[in-house]
């Protein structure tokens, strides 16, 4: 319990999160978190069970199956789809359960290259190899930092997939899907979004709305710039894929759900319906703002002849930072964190985090002049802790 307190203290209340793949729940959310439902167990509503579906084959789990149907029902609101589960335990898990009903053994993918930001699970040694697929790489050009809609499309046509899995781990800008989207048509392959950095940005109608845009699944992490607990969130428009998703859910990826977290989501998700949009753009004025008062105090970051980023994250030069301050990007986060702000150690920033808390674009520039005066190895963990505080006011009023 002491180690948790001081946690709490450190990451709540002392530092600044600049992690693009956190975020903070509100107390709302981290009460049910540690609800009753956190050490209740049943099966899934439907679960197939000795060749039948049943309803439930637990007793006392009326207001579950109530919970989880509500969770759903509001998940279709916010994103605007006809289906949506809530019971992937992770982002992961979600795409594994989305790559297994679309996909069969001997079949094959293509999504961006980890070596311009994709996400390393859909590299061949990782779910590919898992779900006995070949994985190609979609042309991604690095001038623009986005996806060469033009040339991918080719490439579809060429290797006729199974699926394409849009998405990344390092996502600056959206994606031009209209040339994937007849691609896909021509060849019969789905089309996949990975929506887990930019979840939070789709919810509040930023970035993209990629189900609109011809995405036959969307899914993604419900902790990064989405502002849940952790976990995964699957959601279609189409009855068919929905059939396929809900039969690889129990026995096959998925047994018991954490109903708890199943709970805390659907909280989120009505936090988003209601406030989802302010949001959603003053994380990207935020982002925007921030690399402009970095930029201009001599952090190096990439694509500013671009505007920096129309997401939650910025991305360093790492480059061009070792010339700057002399150190490499791990040792660069480390020195930060001496000072109480959270980068993490391969480039990238975020601001969904302090969004969330209230920050607005004027809260930048004292941001950025503190993270300037850490980078060059100053002790700012008082003043640090007073912006925090400031910001977690505005966070209560919300």
């Amino acid at each position: 319990m002491a180690k948790a307190n001081e946690q709490s203290k450190w990451r709540m209340h002392d530092s600044i999160n600049l992690l693009p793949s956190e975020n903070m729940t509100s107390p709302e959310v981290r009460s049910l978190l540690s609800s009753d439902f956190g050490h209740r167990y049943t099966l899934p509503v439907n679960s197939l069970w000795c060749g039948e579906y049943i309803e439930n084959s637990y007793r006392g789990t009326r207001i579950t199956t109530e919970i989880e149907r509500s969770a759903e029902k509001v998940a279709c609101d916010v994103f605007g789809a006809k289906h949506a589960c809530v019971q992937p335990l992770s982002g992961h898990v979600a795409a594994m359960i989305a790559l297994l009903s679309v996909t069969k053994r001997g079949g094959s993918i293509c999504s961006i290259p980890v070596s311009c930001g994709g996400y390393d699970g859909y590299a061949q040694p990782y779910l590919p190899d898992i779900l006995g697929l070949t994985s190609w790489e979609l042309p991604f050009s690095k001038r623009v930092y986005n996806l060469d809609a033009e040339r991918s499309a080719d490439l579809i046509r060429k290797r006729k997939p199974d699926a394409v899995v849009l998405g990344a781990s390092f996502i600056l800008f959206p994606y031009d899907i209209g040339p994937i989207r007849d691609a896909c048509d021509d060849t019969g392959a789905f089309l996949i979004y990975d929506g887990s950095h930019v979840l939070g940005l789709i919810a509040g109608g930023e970035f993209q709305a990629p189900l609109k845009e011809g995405a036959d699944i969307l899914y993604g992490s419900t902790h990064k710039s989405f502002f849940g607990p952790q976990g995964g969130i699957i959601l279609t428009e189409r009855d068919d894929l929905d059939l396929a998703i809900r039969k690889n859910l129990t026995w096959r990826v998925v047994d018991n759900v954490h109903w708890n977290r199943v709970a805390a989501l659907g909280h989120a998700l009505l936090e988003m319906k209601r406030f989802g949009r302010r949001y959603a753009r003053q994380v990207v004025k935020n982002s925007q703002r921030l690399g402009m008062e970095l930029s201009e105090r001599g952090l190096p970051l990439r694509y500013k002849e671009l505007g920096f980023t129309r997401s939650h994250q910025l991305l360093i030069d790492t480059e061009r930072l070792k010339k700057r301050f002399g150190l490499g990007m791990n040792d660069f986060s480390v020195r930060l964190e001496r000072s109480n702000i959270i980068i993490d150690s391969v480039g990238r920033l975020g601001t969904a985090e302090i969004t969330r808390l209230g920050a607005r674009e004027k809260d930048m520039t004292d941001i950025a002049e503190l993270f300037i005066d850490a980078a060059h190895g100053k002790d700012v963990r008082g003043a640090v802790r007073r912006k925090r505080r400031g910001m977690r006011i505005a966070f209560r009023l919300v």
